[in-house]
């Protein structure tokens, strides 16, 4: 198994699949107890539901499970969220604080994992972006990503639909942030800028706008595409094309916007 699917396309921007694949060695899934390997804290069918939106978007897609290794948490395991809970580069517990692993992996193991599975990922993201920056004079990533909307052990109340994140503005143009804010808000969905989810280590590490490099994280409620937030987190086929809708408007508004933010 391959750890990163590349599709290449001529469009300025890149989707980025970090959390959607299944993918676990069969030594690794053999370690985690049955809550772990329920997988719940995948983010489930967001490689369905962005298919297609955006004609000529690249795509770079993690094939194995977070729990193997959390190709959106930076090599050095530093917090995201310092003093609020969250998982690690390779977590210990699932989304609801629970423990995940019969055996958990040593600092051996999980330099090998970044070996195998983080490094891989991020050297194919980040040669995308080279070659669409050297094609477009920019490059927009726009980080996909799905969680439920229930997570009490993560955050307090039900999370909106829509939670964009660019840590602050600082990854991407105020155009791109205005964009998905705008679109986000026209839908009379509930939605937040840099709420409890501002961006993870993908976009804060590669989100440079200053030198042509802009990156956007988009969270979805899995409330919006899931007939269940519980297994088997089958896929809403009606929700999905509602919600299709206002994201492939955020993807052509963002895409359009490129050729004006060359540094």
């Amino acid at each position: 198994m391959t750890p990163v699917e590349v599709t290449r396309g001529d469009s300025p921007v890149i989707l980025g699949l970090p959390h959607t694949g299944t993918y676990l060695p069969d030594d690794i899934r053999a370690r985690l107890n049955d809550r772990g390997r329920l997988l719940a804290d995948t983010d489930w069918h967001v490689e369905r539901l962005y298919d297609g939106l955006l004609p000529g978007a690249t795509t770079v897609r993690a094939t194995f499970h977070r729990y193997v290794i959390d190709a959106n948490r930076g090599p050095d395991d530093a917090s995201l969220y310092p003093g609020q809970n969250t998982t690690g580069l390779v977590p210990l517990t699932d989304f609801d604080g629970e423990p995940i692993w019969m055996q958990e992996p040593s600092a051996e193991e999980i330099e090998d994992r970044k070996a195998r599975f983080h490094a891989p990922y991020h050297a194919a993201l980040a040669a995308e972006i080279e070659r669409v920056q050297a094609k477009h004079g920019v490059a927009i990533l726009y980080d996909c990503h799905s969680i439920r909307s229930l997570i009490p052990f993560l955050f307090d109340g039900v999370l909106p639909d829509f939670n964009i994140g660019t840590a602050g503005g600082t990854t991407c143009a105020p155009a791109i942030e205005a964009a998905a804010q705008e679109v986000a808000a026209a839908t009379g969905r509930p939605w937040v800028l840099n709420g409890r989810f501002k961006g993870g280590w993908t976009t804060r590490h590669y989100g440079r706008p200053e030198t042509g490099v802009h990156a956007i994280q988009m969270e979805l409620a899995q409330s919006t595409h899931l007939a269940t937030e519980t297994p088997p987190f089958a896929y809403d086929e009606a929700k999905a094309e509602a919600l299709r809708v206002p994201l492939r408007e955020i993807l052509t508004r963002i895409e359009a916007l490129a050729e004006g933010l060359k540094p």
